[in-house]
């Protein structure tokens, strides 16, 4: 597929014709002719260009609960769209055959502008699109396009991200996002250099700033896997980490990982390993804790951290008993946190 350009957003000109990308926190300086570190932005000429703007390799429509967000706009449908990938090379990534694919000089997808996305969304009977199965920081230039547009439609905007945006994107994406779920793969420095290719201190900033300094609705999310991430001490540092320094309101998901590209050799997350983190989280302090992948369990279920009543059933992706009257709990009227959560609301 020949290259598709379009200038970039966020990159300053250096000396000669390189040019240095200030989207993500690996603030690649980037050679003439060269691309940086996620493969889809290069330099052309002294210019930063996008090489994925018009090359969608995903789309469909899902719960947003998917996401997994349990906290915005629950039981909606979600537009979801991806292009192919990704500023981190993480070992056991689930989605690696597009989000791998540019470092194999690959980088297919159908063309499909703001335009088409917004009005697929809005056919389709979705109440948000969601940037997602990738890394949506790397196509900025198309969320961002697609966000002002979908706001200007009525819909919403989501992010599935592993949280190492630069302050500049934060800021821009502040224009049109409105929800992010974050992945926090752990909670040391060693695991996001050997397994993601990557830095911690980046994604806890990400994830302060927009606890902090935002108006986005924030939920978080960690695969725990056996072996690299799943020792008490450090799902309890996790745990109070969101507690402490986000919110005590912001759910966690705690998800169970299956062996995948090239962490296949370990095994699946035992449950009583998930069941440990999730009375960690509640022992710190934490107001909503999901289990994830482990289905036929009461484990996705919201309830009020005040009184303990069932507020939102879930089995699977679909939603049961519903005992929400204006975003309160029926029984003792403490507000659930979150964005359109009554049903007559979304």
């Amino acid at each position: 597929m020949a290259e598709q350009l379009h200038e970039a957003v966020l990159w300053d000109k250096l000396d000669g014709e390189d040019v240095q990308c200030k989207l993500c926190a690996f603030h690649c300086v980037i050679p003439e002719g060269r691309t940086g570190h996620c493969r889809v932005r290069k330099n052309v000429a002294g210019k930063l260009y996008s090489l994925v703007y018009d090359s969608v390799c995903s789309a469909s429509v899902d719960p947003i609960e998917k996401k997994p967000l349990f906290h915005f706009q629950p039981g909606c449908k979600s537009f979801s769209i991806a292009t192919m990938g990704c500023n981190f090379q993480c070992a056991f990534c689930q989605n690696w055959q597009i989000s791998q694919a540019p470092r194999q000089r690959i980088i297919n997808g159908q063309s499909a502008d703001p335009e088409m996305i917004v009005q697929s969304a809005i056919d389709s009977g979705c109440s948000s699109i969601a940037y997602t199965y990738t890394e949506p920081t790397i196509f900025m230039e198309l969320a961002a396009d697609c966000g002002r547009l979908a706001h200007s439609r009525g819909l919403a905007n989501v992010f599935v991200s592993n949280g190492y945006m630069s302050r500049d994107a934060l800021e821009l994406a502040g224009d049109f996002l409105d929800a992010i779920n974050v992945d926090l793969k752990a909670f040391t420095e060693d695991f996001y250099h050997e397994q993601c290719q990557a830095r911690l201190e980046p994604v806890l900033d990400t994830l302060r700033y927009i606890a902090h300094h935002s108006k986005i609705w924030l939920e978080v999310t960690t695969l725990v896997i056996p072996g690299l991430n799943d020792s008490t001490e450090e799902l309890r540092s996790i745990a109070h980490f969101i507690a402490d320094e986000l919110d005590p309101s912001v759910p966690w998901h705690i998800s169970r990982f299956h062996p995948q590209h090239e962490r296949a050799d370990i095994p699946a997350t035992p449950i009583d390993t998930l069941k440990n983190a999730y009375e960690l989280g509640k022992a710190a302090g934490l107001h909503y804790v999901y289990l994830g992948n482990v289905p036929g369990d009461d484990c996705e279920s919201t309830y009020c951290h005040q009184c303990g009543q069932l507020l939102i059933q879930r089995t699977g992706y679909r939603l049961g008993d519903y005992n929400l009257l204006g975003g309160k709990c029926f029984s003792c009227g403490t507000a659930m946190a979150g964005v359109a959560l009554d049903r007559t609301q979304i």
